[in-house]
């Protein structure tokens, strides 16, 4: 056995070289992840492009389906122009109902206002004592519609109230 002397170089070699071998990592692990931010970013905005652009696809067909309804309308107002107010009326109708079988194609469903009122699907616009049962839709102010499940705009209704109770005879004395 030799009896050299053990360096402090030779005790902090292991350490270093573990120091330097996980900053290298650590280095790697950096860069790694600044390269996936950013390929992170990328993603997001081509994404966002390409829902902008999904959109307008969709909605270019929208207003094309709608430019019969425009045509019709159009001969409506010509109609109009002339005095014709049986032409005027059928070519409102027609309008009417084109845009409403368009409306329909796209999903968009009325809303039912028979029976009783959905708070989901109704806005009680006023309360009225009637001898239906209480909480029944008695009248429709404006309609309301759905698009898929989702409620665009709720039916504007006049909901029935309990008729108010008699006044005893007996009491009024």
């Amino acid at each position: 056995m030799t009896d050299e002397p053990i360096t402090q170089q030779d005790e902090e070699s292991p350490e270093v070289d573990e120091l330097g071998a996980l900053q290298a990592e650590r280095d790697e692990l950096f860069d790694r992840l600044q390269r996936l931010a950013a390929e992170f970013d990328n993603f997001r905005k081509r994404a966002a492009r390409e829902q902008g652009e999904v959109l307008k696809r969709a909605n270019e067909r929208l207003v094309k389906e709608l430019l019969p309804v425009l045509d019709d309308l159009g001969r409506a107002l010509d109609a109009a122009e002339e005095h014709q107010e049986a032409q005027l009326e059928e070519g409102v109708r027609l309008v009417q109902r084109s845009l409403a079988s368009l409306l329909e194609r796209e999903g968009l469903a009325e809303i039912e206002t028979d029976g009783k009122f959905d708070p989901h699907v109704h806005e009680a616009l006023l309360t009225q004592p009637s001898e239906l049962e209480e909480g029944s839709v008695l009248e429709v102010i404006q309609k309301g519609y759905r698009l898929g499940d989702r409620v665009l705009r709720p039916a504007r209704v006049v909901v029935s109230a309990a008729l108010p109770a008699p006044a005893d005879e007996g009491d009024a004395a």
